[in-house]
């Protein structure tokens, strides 16, 4: 893991690459990254989400600017603008239940070939997906998700790249820290190694290849 340049971060970042993206309606996002992202004009995204945010908030800034593509998401209803692009046929929406999103991603970092629900029987959900009975009952199987990379946003990291997330900042960060292929974390604020109690860490540095502060 080292430290990079918001620079340095972006450019690892191409077209057509699917991103995670970690937080809950841009609390808990790369916000910097986000921004330089658009400034740089990356296209094609396929993000996954637990949401498109706000048109002036977070990643769903990248919605607003025609970067994505495609979004995996459990909800888009706080951004107009992806509404508006879906019903226009200019954006791919896949709906995905919360709890399930979540579990996909966690299966895809714990190498996991899927995982059986109930939650979406006999709705849209369900269209195309394999069907189990065990036990007389029946579930779909979900299969994991993973991306090329996951941007995930920290509140407070040390030097060697371990997070922690504040309250609701949490939200699916850890998750998807084990889920891609590449890893940055942007954090508010970084401290020296040892400064962190290891039990309060939330992400450990393994996960992480490149750490993002203005600091």
């Amino acid at each position: 893991m080292k430290k990079i340049s918001l620079q340095d971060a972006v450019a690892q970042i191409k077209d057509g690459m699917t991103l995670m993206i970690g937080g809950f309606l841009g609390v808990g996002c790369a916000n910097d990254i986000i921004d330089a992202l658009i400034e740089k004009g990356v296209k094609d995204l396929t993000i996954i989400s637990n949401d498109t945010s706000f048109p002036d908030k977070a990643h769903g800034k990248l919605i607003a600017n025609r970067c994505v593509k495609k979004a995996i998401v459990s909800h888009i209803g706080t951004n107009p603008e992806t509404i508006n692009q879906m019903n226009a046929g200019e954006l791919i929406v896949e709906f995905v239940p919360q709890g399930t999103l979540a579990e996909r991603v966690r299966a895809a970092g714990g190498g996991l070939g899927g995982f059986l629900t109930p939650t979406g029987l006999g709705t849209v959900v369900a269209e195309g997906k394999q069907i189990i009975n065990v036990d007389g009952k029946d579930y779909l199987l979900e299969k994991p998700i993973k991306a090329d990379v996951a941007l995930l946003g920290a509140n407070i990291a040390d030097e060697s790249g371990n997070l922690i997330y504040v309250g609701t900042t949490q939200n699916f960060n850890p998750l998807m820290a084990m889920a891609a292929d590449l890893v940055i974390a942007e954090a508010e604020k970084v401290v020296k190694v040892g400064e962190l109690c290891p039990e309060a860490i939330h992400t450990p540095n393994i996960f992480v290849d490149f750490l993002y502060s203005k600091e």
